[in-house]
């Protein structure tokens, strides 16, 4: 086992990345990873982007980055701060965002209102999310609706929707104080939030690619990719996302075809990503593995409370590639996906056998 502290210098990034509020984000690891990456990398397979901090820093760093995540509301960050080069969002759209005498379906009326939202905010969304349509280029969307759900977060106390306590909070005056977004419109949360992604977006002169796919499926057809970088669920420290960023996900798509259950709404049927339930992981991991075996870099996060153990994951990695382990011990509950005090977050650094390509 290593313990890696040699890390990048404080000026390791040029770009900044707005603020992250999600769970297992690697936004406080992001040099420890970094420092990892062989010198010869050129292309950077992100494979379960979920907040994209990684992939952003990976474009960061001059490297062509392909990034994937299988929902929808994680694509739009990838597509509107990796993919797009210099598209922002100007005055004009945010006009045509924020007109509310738009004529809109009522889905998160019906739906989310003393859910999440009183009515009128829940009314702003519906006619946001209509106006949305209206922009005229495909990154633009994209950044609107990344930009509105990280509004959400914000607005939502804990920055997750698997609770009930939204509106009860957003009258606390004890919670107010610590985070005034909760007492505020998500109006004015929106338009505070539009000049930091503006100013995130950038062109690193390579031709940056967002995927919405399978990731077991997807990474046989990107050959030129040279390290992949695994961040997938932490089954048994909350690996469900869906059912913490079920409203994102129904926000971005609009479902037309789902049934919306249990106390939070959450969407039925809810989509599969074979690394939440302990019955079906250790198959898909071996799955993934082996669909991966022609890159010749894998850097795996992962943690101490995740299963399989990390005994297993040595074992199922070891088929394929040598694997050293390097840790970070958690000082403080940052909460979620593992991410506790006494916990330890791993990285895999995984490479070729003598002799293979």
């Amino acid at each position: 086992m290593i313990s890696q502290t040699t890390l990048y210098g404080d000026k390791y990034k040029i770009h900044q990345f707005p603020g992250t509020q999600y769970l297992g984000s690697k936004e406080r690891l992001i040099k420890w990873i970094l420092n990892l990456v062989p010198e010869n990398t050129n292309t950077v397979l992100d494979a379960f982007s979920g907040s994209s901090v990684v992939g952003y820093y990976f474009k960061d760093k001059g490297h062509k980055v392909y990034s994937n995540d299988f929902l929808k509301c994680n694509f739009m960050i990838s597509n509107a701060l990796i993919e797009n080069q210099n598209i922002i969002l100007d005055n004009e759209d945010i006009k045509i965002l924020l007109d509310e005498t738009t004529k809109a379906d009522n889905l998160i009326e019906s739906v989310f209102t003393d859910v999440f939202f009183e009515r009128d905010q829940a009314q702003f969304l519906d006619k946001f999310r209509a106006n949305v349509e209206k922009l005229d280029n495909e990154y633009k969307k994209a950044l609107a609706l990344t930009v509105m759900n990280r509004s959400l977060t914000r607005k939502v106390t804990l920055g997750h929707f698997a609770h009930l306590s939204a509106i009860k909070y957003s009258k606390d005056p004890e919670r107010i104080k610590k985070n005034p977004s909760l007492a505020k419109h998500l109006k004015d949360i929106f338009q505070s939030l539009v000049g930091p992604y503006n100013r995130a977006i950038f062109d690193n002169k390579k031709e940056n690619k967002a995927y919405c796919e399978d990731t077991i499926k997807l990474i046989p057809k990107l050959k030129d990719v040279d390290l992949v970088y695994f961040d997938p669920p932490y089954c048994g420290c909350h690996p469900d996302y869906q059912a913490f960023y079920h409203f994102l996900e129904t926000f971005v798509e609009y479902w037309k075809d789902k049934e919306f259950v249990n106390g939070t709404k959450m969407y039925y049927p809810k989509k599969e990503s074979g690394f939440v339930q302990k019955t079906e992981i250790e198959k898909s991991f071996q799955k993934l593995f082996e669909n991966s075996r022609h890159i010749r870099y894998w850097i795996i996060s992962y943690n101490s409370k995740s299963y399989p153990e990390k005994e297993k994951m040595i074992e199922l990695i070891e088929k394929f590639k040598k694997v050293k382990i390097y840790e970070h011990e958690y000082a403080n509950n940052y909460g979620g996906k593992g991410s506790r005090k006494g916990t330890k977050e791993y990285l895999f650094y995984c490479y070729n056998y003598e002799g293979v390509n």
